[in-house]
């Protein structure tokens, strides 16, 4: 896990194993030089995939999701935690890829089962800006921001460093606001959480993107036609009919003019 700050009083802190010691003193793991953080603030402890906050004296103001922290407070990947006035966001740290597989050379077969790459569920594609005719796949939750630690990085001024979460659901995009300056809209409506669905807008102050969904609109391609009317032939006399009303509109309208 790791800790971000959006209001960028510091840099991203990633957490290791064991205890990360928080203060405004020299000698701390993660230093904070901030009014109302004392010298030695607080500690975090990680070990495993459970994470949690205790502050080290009753005066040290600790907050975890609008909550004064106590003993040992469970934390977790979404959690916004105060360290006095100072706002750090959790997130989760992605584990590291695999090892490439060697290449092949062209037409050898090991044997594998070869898996085609799906599609992704979502995309945003930029329709306004810098970010025109850009298009970005939406995989697990992602952070969109001009920060270059977020996970769709749009440089300019007009959106706030970290602006906004998106979280893929199975009907649609989850969007929180993450406290930006000119707002978070989905369809021209301002939001602090909300669900875009495909084919709506998505707007960061006056950068605007389209969500699209691919595998919905592969799954409607790939759906079976109609059955026919009245056998294989229906289909042909019902095509036959249309041209032959198609002639007669343009005859009257010829006669008509």
């Amino acid at each position: 896990m790791k800790l971000l700050f959006p209001n960028g009083e510091r840099p991203p802190f990633e957490l290791k194993d064991g205890v990360t010691r928080v203060g405004s003193g020299a000698g701390n793991d993660l230093t904070i030089a901030a009014p109302g953080i004392a010298d030695r603030h607080c500690e975090i402890t990680l070990q495993g995939e459970g994470c949690s906050v205790r502050p080290l004296a009753e005066s040290n103001v600790v907050v975890v999701n609008g909550r004064q922290a106590g003993l040992d407070t469970p934390i977790k990947p979404g959690d916004l935690v105060l360290f006095a006035r100072v706002g750090a966001r959790v997130v989760a740290v992605e584990r590291s890829a695999a090892a490439p597989v060697p290449r092949r050379s062209e037409g050898e077969d090991d044997g594998r089962t070869r898996v085609r790459m799906a599609l992704p569920k979502y995309l945003l594609r930029g329709v306004s800006g810098g970010t025109f005719g850009k298009v970005f796949p939406l995989v697990g939750t992602m952070t969109v921001g001009r920060h270059s630690d977020c996970d769709i990085s749009v440089p300019g001024e007009e959106i706030s460093r970290h602006h906004a979460r998106l979280s893929p659901m199975p009907d649609g995009v989850a969007v929180e606001d993450l406290g930006s300056a000119n707002g978070t809209f989905i369809a021209d409506k301002r939001i602090q959480q909300g669900l875009l669905k495909p084919g709506e807008e998505l707007r960061l102050d006056t950068l605007r993107f389209l969500l699209v969904a691919p595998g919905l609109a592969a799954q409607s391609v790939a759906a079976p036609a109609p059955a026919s009317i009245a056998g294989g032939g229906g289909l042909r006399w019902v095509a036959v009919a249309m041209a032959v009303i198609a002639l007669a509109a343009v005859g009257a309208w010829f006669l008509i003019g």
